[in-house]
């Protein structure tokens, strides 16, 4: 926000942009950053990230999908054995709730997330970031998630995470990554641009809080939102998918029966179905985040500023 504050006004006479920042950062205001000041922070936060170098942005992608799985570990213990015994909706809040850690642990502790860095566009259309660096980011950042979200699936297999509750966590892991492999790629990408709608615009209400109480709120909201609702974030399947497959591979014979004994449906995790999941996922997934948040945003309160 420096930036902002020191940019000095054409002819002498205060940016109605510049004046709008300024009038949110004023101490001990009750409101955050105004949205003009929050689209100038989203466009600085993108320059500042792609400035760092490249294992930088794939260490700090590694943690933004750990973080991710975590979230999406915490989201699949919080509804197992839940089925049955409470109403969808409410399960999905619950679900959605938990999830949101993962964005809390992205933006408050550090780290990149694919989904959330979309907002680069802004910087972008802006002339700040140049097209080659900004989707080299994204694929760094993408993979870089990936290799996180893999690595907690693998560490919660490994230890025997799933067998928890007499295998309801696990049964509870193999409908989720069934239910997400299955899903007909239309259905995916549309559900992928719902989704990252609502992420992005969690990501662009933290950038207005003043404190970690107002982040962790306006994180919470959207994201248990894009949950509960049943939309697709391709950083969470990078976990949900894999974990499940992991349990169809090498669980033991032991959980096998301990899920027989509550009716659990045999898993139908088709390897190929999760590859065209993750593309038709992350492609919905870009266009919710980078033209229906990112370049709508920039035209609104940015395009006249260039």
């Amino acid at each position: 926000m420096s930036q902002m504050l020191d940019r000095a006004p054409a002819a002498g006479q205060a940016s109605p942009l510049r004046a709008s920042a300024t009038e949110a950062l004023e101490p001990f205001s009750p409101v955050g950053l105004l949205p003009p000041a929050i689209a100038l922070a989203a466009e600085d936060q993108g320059v500042k990230k792609a400035k760092q170098s490249r294992w930088v942005i794939f260490c700090l992608a590694i943690l933004g999908g750990a973080f991710v799985a975590l979230g999406g570990l915490f989201a699949t213990v919080t509804i197992s054995g839940a089925a049955g015994h409470l109403p969808y909706g409410v399960m999905r809040l619950l679900m959605g709730g938990a999830f949101s850690l993962g964005l809390m642990l992205v933006v408050i502790a550090g780290a990149q997330l694919f989904t959330s860095d979309a907002l680069m566009v802004m910087a972008w259309a802006s002339g700040r970031l140049k097209t080659g660096r900004m989707l080299q980011v994204w694929s760094i950042v993408w993979l870089g998630n990936f290799v996180g979200s893999l690595g907690v699936a693998a560490l919660a297999f490994l230890s025997g995470q799933y067998a928890f509750g007499h295998g309801e966590v696990g049964s509870t892991a193999l409908y989720l990554a069934t239910a997400k492999s299955t899903l007909a790629p239309d259905r995916a990408f549309f559900l992928g641009i719902l989704c990252n709608v609502l992420v992005c615009l969690a990501a662009w209400l933290s950038l207005a809080a003043r404190s970690i109480t107002d982040k962790i709120l306006a994180i919470f909201f959207p994201i248990a939102a894009f949950v509960a609702a049943g939309f697709e974030h391709c950083v969470a399947n990078m976990y949900f998918i894999p974990y499940g497959l992991f349990i169809k591979w090498w669980a033991p014979a032991s959980f096998w029966t301990d899920i027989a004994a509550h009716d659990a449906a045999p898993p139908d995790i088709p390897i190929q179905q999760f590859l065209i999941n993750l593309t038709t996922v992350t492609a919905g997934n870009w266009v919710g985040g980078a033209l229906f948040v990112g370049a709508v945003y920039w035209l609104v309160f940015r395009k006249m500023e260039h």
